[in-house]
């Protein structure tokens, strides 16, 4: 295996798991469990049904379907499905909330532009 073969491995807190403090990983997370702290996931981060987080989230594209409690960061797109429940708030190039889901927080949009360019 080479030294920059790049990392696309999926890690999983599974439901009845909980997780207190740091998780950082270079690879995509499902978090069904409980986390309490801070997540930052290089690749994707998914929030299941079961899911409950009270933590500042991280990652490319970040996808909730159970509950959040902190502010969530996305540099592409955040999707919030229809049983989400999120109070917290949000930064995220696109962002997609589903009819049913519950959002209490402020929203700020940006696009992933090069440094030093302001338009």
């Amino acid at each position: 295996m080479a030294e920059n073969t790049s990392v696309k491995n999926l890690n999983l807190i599974g439901a009845g798991t909980t997780v207190e403090g740091k998780i950082r990983t270079q690879g995509s997370l499902r978090i069904d469990g409980k986390v309490t702290g801070e997540v930052h996931a290089a690749e994707n981060l998914a929030i299941g049904v079961t899911g409950d987080v009270e933590a500042t989230l991280a990652g490319r594209n970040v996808t909730v379907g159970g509950k959040v409690k902190g502010n969530i960061t996305s540099v592409e797109k955040l999707v919030l499905e229809g049983k989400a429940v999120v109070r917290g708030d949000v930064k995220a190039a696109k962002l997609v909330i589903d009819e049913g889901a519950v959002f209490d927080g402020k929203v700020t949009m940006s696009e992933n532009r090069p440094v030093g360019q302001n338009y």
